[in-house]
């Protein structure tokens, strides 16, 4: 017998924890945690269980080709070679581009946070790019752009990180560690044993929750209100910090009572710079244009931020407020009363929140699906970042930091997709300041281009995972869409239902069967400055190959070797890694992975300023003003209501033992959690005559489904809260997105109402 530990780390979510494969015999039997590693101190039940994803009887090994019409149950599929199967994709993908030009050809990938698809993502994209298609199914606006991008119209990049190490305070905001990031659990866990205090903000009593200094539970969708209600807590107290706001925020800038127009320097003169902003200069009792580098702090000379002021312009008299003056007055609409009222949180919560910020600083947040899977969604963001804003703690010690990363080539190539190419992205001309800008789409925009042709009709989809049946709104539209295709590939570990609807599966090896790079595990400065190159455990089962494989024979049969480093994912490699001195025989060499020498800067706005349009963290977006949307934060009612025939909010979680529609078939998971399950008050059950454990209906505007019912005393009895991704019960049980509408979307971003749509509750009717 021959055992064998090697070193890597789980790819099946972003987390990407450091772990020890053992393999017997040439078997992958289990996977343990590597203390070592900086993310290695914990491992969930879904990384335990690799050896049931890699040895599943349900694998797709083989490529299969369909040979029966869509729709019926059995798709015939046939087994074919690996180059009938590439070579029929490349012929059917060069046809859709002749016959249609490129914007008819539309990829998809799966979530590289909740997949193992993060190995090839970057690979997937340029590929796409490559073949100049402005349309990539990606499911951003429902996972990371409010985390990851949104944030640039404040801060001028995403939120970064909290610097657990230093934190005094942290805020989780719609986001549960415990489920999905362990790594963050375990410094948030770290931080709270030297002292540190925790705020958490969650319709349900999970994870974390269970043991935060306080536990905040807001109505689904109302997080806006709480978020300015907490701010208008701390600038009515004069509890923020000042001189952080006049010298590295837009908070002086004047903008004009009516039009809320900014003012430039050529209003004041007819050679001022109209890109330069004007503040009032408080000492003097005149407007003046703001220092294009904030100076240090002068108290003769300080920036008015609140008060009203009448400025000469050129063209006369105009009534100006400064920006944080707007802010503080959208923000006093919302008093600890209003607050309660609308989020159902007390107020004296509100207020010992506000203490707790500002008692115990510096603040370091996150947030996450909790707050962007709404039609709100971007003003909530927006309203969190305000709120942030205010502290001074951004990319300060014990903030949220942008730690150094590794230096690696960006080989994505967005660069290859021409403007009036990216002009053609669906959803673009709605939504031109959300995703579609970087051509990532919706499935509701890539299903109405499928099914009406609107705006232009695109026929052929290339996707790499993504089950959007279990995983997006209004599953009847996109059964049709699927359905009506003229061809569709999907690169998959199972067939999934909407792998029934594909003409040619293409069978993809689990992350324990490929390399992976990882440079940074994001969650610490010294996790950022982590390289690994993750082997493989075993060799692929079956005719399995990794995603960057399907890519890279693919670009080669579409005649784009070129692009792709002569069709060599090893030379690719090579060139990825070039920028930060390494390369992957170094890293072959250190399975455990090797640290660089990176050092993280604080407050780097002191030097670059931030990446914004002024330079400064702005509270007041022109760029959104200028996209006909309000440019400060505010708070919008999630839409529609409750009414009389539906009074409950439906919202929705994640459990640990599932990532989306994944895992199911494990035997050892499946124990665990065996059938769907929605929760429910108690009071709320009782009222309907169910009981813990009784099958239930929840119904909505969009249709019904069947379900377990778990009594939760901690829960709203105006919420109930169910799962997704369920697919091997009839009659959808569990599938809970069948309940959402898909034309209910946040207007800048076109994220889902996944996490709150009205609803009602009811015994099972008898079969």
């Amino acid at each position: 017998m021959t055992t064998t530990r090697l070193h890597g780390y789980c790819a099946l979510c972003i987390s990407r924890c450091g772990c020890i494969g053992t393999v017997v015999d040439g078997v992958l039997t289990r996977v343990d945690p590597d203390p070592a590693h900086p993310t290695g101190q914990a491992l969930c039940v879904k990384a335990k269980a690799a050896p049931e994803a890699v040895y599943a009887p349900e694998r797709i090994l083989h490529p299969l080709r369909r040979t029966r019409p869509k729709g019926e149950a059995d798709p015939g599929w046939q087994r074919i070679s690996w180059d009938e199967a590439l070579d029929l994709l490349a012929d059917r993908i060069r046809a859709t581009i002749v016959r249609l030009g490129p914007r008819a050809l539309a990829f998809g990938v799966a979530t590289p946070s909740g997949t193992a698809v993060a190995d090839s993502f970057a690979w997937i994209h340029r590929l796409a790019h490559a073949c100049h298609s402005p349309n990539l199914i990606f499911a951003t606006e429902n996972c990371n752009w409010h985390k990851d991008y949104a944030p640039a119209y404040t801060f001028g990049a995403g939120i970064g990180m909290p610097d657990y190490a230093s934190t005094g305070c942290m805020l989780l905001w719609g986001f549960n560690p415990a489920t999905s990031w362990l790594a963050q659990a375990t410094a948030v866990q770290q931080a709270r044993k030297r002292g540190a205090k925790l705020i958490v903000v969650d319709p349900r009593r999970a994870g974390l929750a269970v043991s935060a200094d306080l536990w905040l539970r807001p109505h689904p969708g109302s997080d806006g209100a709480l978020a300015l209600g907490l701010a208008h807590a701390l600038i009515e107290t004069g509890r923020y910090d000042r001189d952080f706001l006049a010298q590295w925020s837009d908070a002086p800038f004047l903008v004009a009572d009516g039009n809320e127009r900014p003012l430039t320097a050529a209003d004041l003169d007819p050679d001022g710079d109209p890109g330069r902003p004007v503040l009032w200069n408080e000492t003097l009792g005149t407007a003046q244009a703001a220092p294009r580098r904030p100076p240090n702090a002068s108290p003769k000379e300080r920036p008015a931020l609140r008060g009203c002021h009448t400025v000469a312009t050129r063209h006369g008299p105009v009534r100006c407020r400064p920006v944080f003056e707007r802010l503080a007055e959208r923000c006093r609409a919302w008093p600890a009363d209003r607050v309660a009222e609308v989020t159902g949180i007390p107020a004296d919560q509100i207020g010992q929140a506000a203490d707790l910020i500002a008692e115990n600083l510096p603040l370091s947040f996150f947030t996450w699906t909790g707050t962007c899977q709404h039609g709100n969604a971007s003003q909530t963001g927006r309203a969190i970042a305000a709120l942030y804003g205010l502290t001074g703690c951004l990319d300060a010690p014990g903030g949220n930091v942008w730690f150094s990363k590794p230096p690696v080539a960006d080989v994505m190539g967005f660069a290859w997709v021409t403007p009036k190419e990216r002009a053609l992205t669906l959803g673009l001309a709605e939504r031109p300041e959300g995703p579609p800008q970087k051509g990532w789409i919706t499935s509701r925009d890539l299903f109405r281009a499928v099914l009406a042709g609107e705006p232009y009709p695109v026929s052929c989809l290339v996707s790499f995972g993504s089950n959007f049946l279990l995983s997006k709104p209004n599953t009847r539209l996109s059964d049709e869409a699927l359905r009506q295709l003229d061809f569709f590939a999907l690169a998959e570990l199972v067939e999934t239902p909407t792998a029934r609807y594909a003409d040619l599966l293409l069978p993809v090896c689990s992350a324990w069967e490929r390399e992976g790079l990882q440079p940074g595990f994001l969650v610490s400065a010294a996790a950022e400055a982590h390289v690994q190159l993750r082997p493989a455990f075993v060799p692929p089962q079956g005719e399995s190959r990794s995603d960057t494989w399907i890519v890279f024979e693919l670009a080669k049969r579409l005649g784009l070797a070129e692009q792709f480093f002569g069709g060599d994912p090893e030379t690719a490699l090579v060139q990825m890694l070039a920028p930060s001195g390494l390369d992957p025989e170094a890293l072959r060499a250190a399975p455990g992975g090797i640290a660089l020498g990176l050092e993280t800067h604080y407050r780097k706005y002191r030097q670059d300023g931030f990446a914004t349009p002024s330079g400064r963290l702005e509270f007041h977006s022109e760029r959104l003003r200028g996209a006909g949307l309000d440019p400060l934060p505010d708070h919008l009612a999630e839409t529609p209501a409750t009414d009389v025939h539906f009074p409950l909010t439906l919202t929705t979680a994640k459990w640990p033992q599932y990532c989306h529609s994944q895992q199911r078939h494990q035997p050892s998971l499946r124990r665990r959690m065996p059938e769907p399950l929605v929760e429910i008050h108690p009071d709320t059950a009782a009222a309907r005559g169910i009981a813990d454990g009784d099958w239930i209906e929840v119904t909505t505007r969009m249709g019904r489904m069947p379900a377990r019912a778990r009594l939760d005393r901690h829960l709203s009895p105006l919420v109930v809260c169910a799962q997704y991704g369920w697919w091997q019960y009839p009659d959808g049980a569990g599938d809970a997105n069948r309940l959402f509408d898909g034309e209910c979307f946040d207007p800048v971003a076109g994220s889902n109402c996944l996490r709150a749509y009205p609803c009602q509750v009811a015994p099972l009717p008898p079969a």
